[in-house]
């Protein structure tokens, strides 16, 4: 798949040829790597330059058990070619590591997440994309989903701890939430119920994460994957546990494609 001259990450390359920062031989091999072969061969790694174009979001670097060195490599590639970095599942330690060699990175001890704004979007999401938790154990996914669907560019509202245990705090805090929500992401351990409950007060599409959180038979959030699978509620979609990124992702591709589909009109 070939990319024309109006791709963003093409026009960043040519930007900073323009502003002296990349010589013309280190341009060249960049945009060879986006325009030809579609990644950038790291003999550890074969990053995706091409999944921007595709999917319209980069590649997000699943980072449990690589190396900080392996990490960095990878970031350093991903700016190169003018998108945003992403990474996920870094423990404390590697980011540590990788922040002392990209100190411009940022990173979230709670998402356990390092990321960077390169690109900057023209056409911004117009939807709101709600982020919703059962219990507090449940943040560092939903926050995982949250930051990865700012950094894509949509507008985020995070609401904590509305589990079934105590729906008053739902229906008194989140009413007015779950009417203005274009997209609604539920993040839930234990049995898993919050999102058959909030896809019984919404018209919007609900996106269900079960959390590995709970006591033993909830077999490490399985019973709230099983609990969301069966749900009585219509339009609820579940992604697997843990998986706020994934959550996100779908998230953003719903409310992108909504905001073109208004746009065209």
């Amino acid at each position: 798949m070939k990319q024309t001259s109006k791709t963003p990450s093409i026009r960043a390359i040519l930007d900073r040829v323009a502003k002296g920062e990349l010589k013309v031989p280190q341009a060249e091999k960049l945009l060879r790597e986006i325009s030809v072969e579609g990644y950038a061969e790291l003999l550890h790694t074969k990053v995706d330059l091409h999944r921007r174009h595709r999917r319209g979001v980069a590649e997000a670097v699943y980072c449990a058990n690589k190396t900080a060195d392996q990490i960095v490599a990878i970031v350093r590639k991903i700016e190169e070619s003018g998108q945003n970095v992403l990474c996920t599942r870094v423990p404390e330690t590697t980011a540590k590591a990788v922040l002392e060699q990209c100190p411009d990175l940022k990173y979230s001890p709670v998402a356990r997440m390092l990321y960077k704004q390169v690109e900057r979007r023209t056409a911004r999401p117009q939807g709101l994309i709600a982020v919703l938790t059962a219990g507090t154990s449940d943040i560092p996914v939903a926050e995982e989903a949250a930051l990865s669907a700012e950094l894509m560019g949509n507008r985020v509202v995070r609401l904590h701890d509305v589990g079934v245990a105590g729906l008053h705090r739902l229906l008194q805090s989140g009413t007015d939430l779950l009417l203005r929500a274009r997209v609604i992401i539920v993040v839930a351990g234990m049995e898993g119920a919050l999102p058959s409950v909030v896809a019984g007060l919404t018209a919007a599409p609900v996106i269900a994460v079960p959390t590995s959180v709970g006591y033993g038979a909830a077999f490490g959030g399985v019973a709230a994957l099983l609990g969301m699978l069966n749900s009585c509620s219509g339009g609820v979609a579940v992604v697997n546990i843990d998986n706020g990124f994934g959550a996100a992702l779908i998230a953003h591709l719903i409310n992108q494609r909504h905001t073109e589909r208004k746009g065209a009109r």
